[in-house]
């Protein structure tokens, strides 16, 4: 009968390995009777097991924490000694420690704040944190961590918005100035709309910001009252009703009829500014990104040769090579790369353009040294490709100030704008046949748009102090010629207006006296009073004026800031905002209509869409959560990315 140490324990036995030596060291069978310790590191071979006798691991320990091993003796210069519970040492020496063994055998949790924050800054679906991809990883990393689910990582992205939109709030509640919403129209697979509002104001530093403040699925986006209850709700949810300022949305998906509803919300949201006219209906980018596309379909068979002769350079076997080759050749000192465009990203197909027209000559000499090279230009279509690219570049460098990581304010606007419709009216009058038929239909749209937005643009590059009506008055006489003055003057009354209402604003509403039955006379105010004093029920309203205009001690701020000489524009660097912040003292009045005006938005899309040729949509995944998901996960990730806030 066998005994149970026969059964189950042989007397030299090598017990299972404990020794925290086995992180560095792997045991490798070398014959039968003959197993030997390798270092993972240096790959070094150490006795272990030798005719059933067991080394051991001192010497191991030795080749670790020693500094034997080069690999491990590298690693640790200028490192500071690692603390262990249990130090190892031999003859009272100082020796370097081994790191304590990492205790596996409690779970440990995932960093879930962590891996939701993640998610909503890049956009991965919720259910990655059951994929198995995902879960190895973790592992890999971490043995013993307890796996996550959707449900778990939802309720955490949930959380992070609740923190982030208290923080939002408190920034809004510090704000110098009124808010401006901005509308844009995201479609989805689904048939559904979802309308994003983006807020832009200053902040209590006189920073301009912008946060994305709501998502709001539309079921029905071509309803005329649609954006209106998108833009209620918003206000209710962030307490706008006495912040609005101005709207802007975009004529691409906002046609006449929802602009005319939402003018009358914002007129009664708002309803002394200007008699609540703060709509912008157009969205400047998308305004040039037509412009630009227009341009290029005028001249689409050209481009067509254009693009495949850049696929043929970079994709025919052996050819980049000839072209280079032959560049050198010709001396040619365009230091542009050829790339292919992304018919999605009009700036792509103008750079590629910019590249291979300084290229023209490479091109035009190619099919001498490739015969299979059939794309060759003729002298007429590169002189038109030039023609065109001078125009793109117009609107490129107007465009490209809206990718800037800070926010511009719209005095900056005014300047492109003008600019371009001075370039497009001239050339729509060319007596260069193709010039003028390629710029007249971009001047007639474009002059719709200038018609609807240039009283709002000058009147706040007037807030800049290094132009104020110099500029418009220089910019008019270039478009209206002698009409000029009749224009000036309507920006001109457009601004007084403007300041006298912010006056008002800072008055104390009026109050009436009245006698009840019982001759009792009570204080009634101006909402209160039924029938105002007077026959015609003006004279109340003329002593009103009247306090307005005497409160303004002789000449307004606004008369004393528009007489005082410009600053310079050599001025690098300059910060309006800053400026105005500094002035505040001098100009209580006018930096409050500065914060409002300055922060308007005449954009709706997020600097990343600026030079999109199609419609934002909504990914499959985002639009199948439910709608106060959608939002959260929009919203925080915007949030996210400005970092901590300063409230």
């Amino acid at each position: 009968m066998e005994t149970a140490n026969e059964n189950n324990e042989q007397p030299n036995s090598i017990k299972r390995k404990k020794s925290i030596v086995w992180d560095y060291f792997t045991v490798q069978e070398i014959s039968t009777d003959c197993k030997k310790a390798f270092c993972n590191q240096c790959k070094k071979s150490f006795a272990y097991v030798t005719d059933s006798k067991l080394a051991g691991t001192s010497h191991l320990k030795r080749h670790i924490k020693d500094g034997i091993c080069p690999v491990e003796r590298q690693k640790n210069q200028g490192m500071t000694q690692v603390n262990s519970s249990t130090p190892l040492k031999t003859d009272g020496e100082k020796r370097t420690t081994l790191p304590r063994k990492r205790d596996t055998s409690m779970p440990v949790s995932a960093p879930v704040h962590e891996i939701a924050r993640m998610i909503m800054l890049h956009e991965y679906p919720l259910d990655m944190v059951e994929h198995t991809g995902f879960n190895e990883f973790l592992q890999a990393m971490q043995p013993q961590v307890n796996m996550l689910n959707t449900d778990s990582i939802q309720e955490e992205c949930l959380s992070i918005y609740a923190s982030e939109k208290q923080r939002i709030s408190d920034l809004l509640n510090g704000s110098l100035g009124r808010v401006n919403l901005t509308l844009d129209l995201w479609a989805s697979q689904r048939s559904l709309g979802y309308v994003l509002l983006t807020g832009y104001f200053i902040d209590s530093d006189w920073k301009l910001q912008r946060r994305i403040l709501n998502v709001v699925m539309l079921p029905f986006p071509d309803s005329e009252s649609a954006f209106n209850h998108a833009v209620v709700a918003c206000i209710n949810d962030w307490d706008l009703d006495d912040k609005l300022f101005s709207l802007t949305c975009d004529q691409s998906f906002a046609a006449e009829a929802v602009r005319r509803n939402l003018r009358g919300l914002l007129s009664i949201k708002n309803p002394l500014v200007l008699g609540g006219q703060l709509l912008l209906g157009n969205c400047y980018a998308r305004v040039i990104s037509h412009l630009a596309l227009d341009a290029l379909s005028s001249m689409v068979k050209t481009i067509k040769k254009v693009r495949n002769s850049v696929k043929y350079v970079k994709t025919a076997k052996g050819c980049e090579a000839k072209f280079i080759e032959l560049k050198q050749k010709l001396q040619n000192p365009s230091t542009k790369s050829l790339i292919i465009d992304d018919r999605t990203k009009w700036d792509t197909t103008y750079h590629m353009l910019v590249a291979v027209s300084e290229l023209k000559e490479v091109f035009s000499c190619l099919d001498t040294s490739d015969l299979d090279y059939k794309q060759t230009l003729s002298t007429e279509e590169w002189e038109q490709l030039e023609i065109l690219c001078s125009y793109l570049k117009l609107f490129f460098n107007a465009s490209n100030i809206l990718t800037s990581p800070a926010c511009p304010t719209s005095d900056i606007f005014f300047h492109e704008v003008w600019k371009i419709h001075l370039e497009l009216t001239h050339a729509a009058v060319s007596v260069d046949t193709f010039v003028s038929n390629l710029a007249k239909p971009l001047q007639e749209r474009f002059s719709e748009y200038w018609n609807g937005c240039n009283l709002i643009l000058a009147v706040a590059v007037t807030l800049d102090p290094r132009s104020k009506l110099e500029l418009v008055k220089y910019s008019f006489s270039k478009i209206y010629g002698k009409d000029a003055g009749t224009w000036v003057k309507t920006v001109i009354e457009g601004i007084h207006e403007l300041f006298l209402e912010y006056i008002a604003l800072s008055l104390p509403a009026p109050t009436f006296v009245v006698e009840d039955c019982n001759n009792i006379e009570s204080e009634m105010t101006q909402e209160d009073a039924l029938v105002p004093a007077g026959e015609d029920g003006m004279s109340d309203f003329d002593v009103y004026i009247s306090e307005i205009m005497s409160s303004q001690h002789m000449k307004s701020e606004l008369d004393l800031y528009l007489e005082e000489p410009l600053l310079p524009r050599t001025e690098e660097g300059f910060d309006i905002l800053a400026w105005w912040r500094e002035n505040m003292q001098k100009y209580p009045t006018l930096s409050k209509m500065a914060a409002d005006i300055l922060s308007i938005p005449v954009y709706t899309v997020a600097p990343e869409s600026v030079f999109d040729t199609e419609t934002k949509k909504m990914n499959s995944y985002q639009s199948s959560q439910r709608p106060s998901m959608v939002q959260a996960l929009i919203c925080a990730k915007d949030w996210l990315k400005y970092g901590p806030l300063k409230v």
